[in-house]
């Protein structure tokens, strides 16, 4: 009598295009065992037979043995009746269809086994700039359709040569359906034009004769994963100059990229948090500290003790440091790598559209032909140094997190477990930072970085996320939520989406639903939501926000918020932080004397101070990040700011000499306020302002500021929090992006024995925005049925 049993095995995550269906293959055969492997719409099936010992150790085997890129979020297996034929293990071709359950794998850097092969004299594939396997290169930016097949891919038009195919067709090969597989004979190719257009030369000669003009100091726009990148030398002042000139970024830091650690290491301080992320396969630019003597040009990361620097992800980046290696340079290569776009617009995906777009950045374009199907940014990270236990992910203290700045390349379109199931909606982001989200089953899917919504080439781009990922994801929502903005042109978006119920939630709000979606959080919550601007109900800027959410009965609550400050000349006094000073002493009563940055803007001044007089065109915010600006301008750090959040990066890079003093912290009372209490911000400006008198020293009173506001928005949320009954406490909003702010605040909310709910999945600014409305949605659905 035969002892044979058969199991049918049903995997679903991320399972196709990371090498799982041969993982399978050779599995069942190192267990001896029969059956198939196939990608279905369901996710991975698995059918296997053979002894029932044989079996268990596959069963055991499989979740310890997965290939690099694979992540399992369910396995369910079941018996089915054996098979008396079967005679082989086999890989079954992919089966299409609707409402698959697979993801889709984000671009993953090159693998150490694929840059041998690029090292490898005798390997065919020396030097390619397109060589990847299973366990790397693109996978969501060439993905057009699922199931993740070469003919839904943009190597469709490549047909592989015979070596190819043959390590295509072979299980036992690491390059067994891996998609994007090419070689020289067969796959894509680069070569390098000029600003018209004109191709100057192919293949290997092309990156050479780029090296060769970058060491000159010639701005290029180099075609790579998500899009273009603009690249100079680091070293090269000039470079670096002209490159800012061109994109009319006069002082915003730019990102570098190194080809290995070693060079990392010399131009930055490196905490082993910080190497982890940096080396890991999602290769981000990550912030670092700047070494006092890194050799590269100051024009890079002005104003910040800080530099983003990402090492080189894919094999075009590894030969072109080779290249310029065989220069004959005295020191290793440093690039800077920049989004290949106008301030503003999306990155460049195409060549005609880079050469359109490009031609008055970039003197050369290194091109190729193989099409980028999605737009993707850099993701840009920094790992964070305080204790935080991270609530529903590990059980023990850590003194780390990693923080986005921008979650784009390497980790869309990876999802965030809700921790529930729910209905599919769809989250249109805010105006700024706009990302958008589609949530399904008890996943979101956030997308990557768009920008900011100013322009109708965004717009666009936008468009195109939002219909790619619905394809990809296979979704319908049930639903669309918005901000309550009537202008934002993602508010217009939803009116024309008539086949969906809209609803509509305030920024602040969304920001604290964002982070308590990270942490899968169903619990009454405080949130200190503290941003720039964001559309208030009550006619007014808020931004300073003390506010509680109840999932259960979705109460919405505003506690409480900074004192309002004045804005003379709106959007105007954002750019030019000295406005938002010259109302800080306004409303203060002084008008004694003239401070010394007065003088550059004295006709201007004239004019503000009419409107302060007046009150005309000045609305009020409650904004954190305009406090900052205010404090900025008042000891002439920052008077015109050329990039969001400069006055506030510069005001805290200052105070970094008394990080480890002891040198008091200004006081900022919490008072009742009418209907709404209120963070006393105006006694914090007085104290600055009489320091300013008496001549402290600016990082003194830098350093007292950020103290005094972290000590008084704690406060102010374990008010909210005892009243309120709840110990959890969400921390959103861009400027939890500062250090500072961060840290401090989260040690003074843990000493009065709440918990703090961080951003470490998403962008803490309004990059998460989208999240937070996805999760409302699904909740405003739940409540109506």
């Amino acid at each position: 009598m035969s002892t044979m049993i058969r199991m049918r095995h049903v995997v679903t995550g991320q399972v196709q295009g990371v090498g799982f269906r041969p993982f399978i293959y050779r599995l069942a055969l190192d267990h001896c065992l029969t059956g198939f492997v196939c990608n279905t719409p369901d996710g991975v099936v698995i059918e296997v037979q053979g002894e029932p010992a044989s079996i268990a150790s596959f069963e055991r085997d499989l979740p310890q043995r997965l290939p690099p890129l694979a992540h399992i979020i369910e396995h369910t297996s079941e018996p089915v009746e054996v098979r008396d034929k079967d005679e082989a293990f086999v890989i079954h071709a992919s089966v299409a269809g609707e409402g698959h359950r697979v993801l889709v794998s984000p671009d993953i850097a090159t693998c150490p086994d694929c840059l041998a092969d690029m090292r490898d004299e005798k390997n065919r594939r020396l030097a390619y700039p397109f060589t990847n396997c299973t366990n790397c290169g693109p996978r969501y930016t060439i993905t057009r359709s699922i199931p993740y097949d070469r003919e839904s891919t943009s190597m469709a038009c490549f047909p592989l040569c015979p070596d190819c195919r043959n390590e295509y067709e072979n299980p036992l090969d690491r390059r067994f359906h891996a998609q994007p597989n090419a070689c020289p004979v067969c796959g894509p190719q680069v070569w390098l034009a000029d600003h018209r257009g004109e191709t100057i030369v192919h293949d290997n000669a092309a990156l050479v004769e780029l090296a060769l003009a970058l060491c000159k100091g010639v701005v290029a726009a180099i075609k790579g994963l998500g899009g273009f990148h603009l690249a100079v030398d680091a070293r090269n002042d000039t470079a670096v100059s002209v490159l800012r000139q061109r994109k009319k970024r006069p002082a915003k830091p730019l990102a570098i990229m190194v080809a290995s650690l070693d060079v990392a290491h010399e131009v930055a301080h490196i905490s082993h948090e910080e190497e982890a992320i940096l080396t890991g396969r999602e290769r981000p630019v990550v912030l670092l500290r700047k070494r006092a003597d890194a050799e590269i040009s100051t024009h890079v990361a002005p104003h910040t003790p800080y530099i983003g620097v990402m090492l080189a992800y894919t094999p075009l980046h590894h030969a072109l440091f080779w290249c310029l290696e065989n220069q004959g340079v005295s020191k290793p290569p440093v690039l800077v790598m920049t989004s290949g776009n106008a301030g503003g617009e999306p990155i460049c995906l195409g060549n005609r559209e880079a050469l359109s777009r490009l031609s008055g950045f970039a003197d050369l374009f290194l091109f190729h032909n193989r099409d980028i199907l999605v737009r993707v940014d850099d993701s840009v990270t920094r790992v964070v140094k305080h204790s935080l236990k991270a609530k529903s992910r590990t059980k023990h203290e850590s003194n780390t997190s990693v923080q986005f700045l921008r979650r784009a390349r390497g980790y869309t379109p990876s999802p965030i477990f809700l921790g529930r199931s729910g209905p599919e909606v769809l989250g249109l982001g805010p105006e700024l930072k706009t990302t958008v989200c589609f949530t399904k089953d008890n996943q979101a899917f956030l997308s990557q970085h768009i920008g900011d919504m100013s322009n109708l080439e965004t717009y666009g781009f936008y468009k195109e996320v939002i219909a790619h990922l619905r394809d990809m994801l296979m979704v319908e929502p049930q639903a669309v939520v918005c901000d309550m903005h009537p202008d934002y042109l993602t508010t217009a978006f939803a009116h024309e989406q008539t086949q969906w119920p809209i609803f509509r939630l305030q920024h602040h709000f969304a920001h604290l639903y964002a982070v308590m979606a990270e942490n899968a959080c169903y619990d009454k919550a405080v949130g200190l939501c503290l941003d720039g601007t964001g559309y208030g109900t009550d006619g007014t800027i808020w931004g300073g926000e003390c506010l509680v959410v109840d999932p259960s009965n979705l109460e919405h609550t505003r506690f409480g918020h900074l004192d309002h400050i004045r804005l003379p000349g709106g959007e105007a006094a954002i750019r030019e932080p000295w406005r938002i000073a010259r109302a800080v002493l306004a409303d203060s009563g002084d008008h004694e004397g003239e401070w010394p940055w007065m003088t550059q803007f004295r006709q201007a001044d004239a004019f503000v101070q009419q409107m302060l007089d007046r009150d005309i065109r000045c609305p009020k915010t409650s904004s954190c990040g305009r406090l900052f600006d205010a404090v900025s301008a008042l000891l002439g750090v920052c008077l015109e700011a050329s990039y969001e959040g400069q006055a506030a990066i510069m005001l805290e890079a200052i105070q970094e000499e008394h990080v480890l003093s002891n040198i008091g912290a200004y006081p900022c009372p919490v008072v009742q306020g009418g209907e709404y209490w209120q963070l006393e911000s105006r006694v914090l400006l007085r104290a600055v302002l009489e320091d300013i008198k008496h001549g402290v020293a600016p990082s003194v009173i830098s350093r007292r500021f950020h103290l005094g506001l972290a000590e008084g928005l704690a406060e102010l949320a374990s008010l909210a929090a005892q009243q309120h009954g709840t110990s959890l406490i969400g921390l959103s909003g861009g400027v939890m992006l500062n250090r500072t702010l961060h840290v401090e605040l989260c040690q003074r909310i843990k000493i009065r024995k709440l918990t703090p709910l961080l951003h470490i999945q998403s962008p803490p600014g309004d990059g998460c925005i989208s999240l937070g409305q996805a999760l409302y949605g699904r909740l405003c659905l739940g409540k109506s049925r």
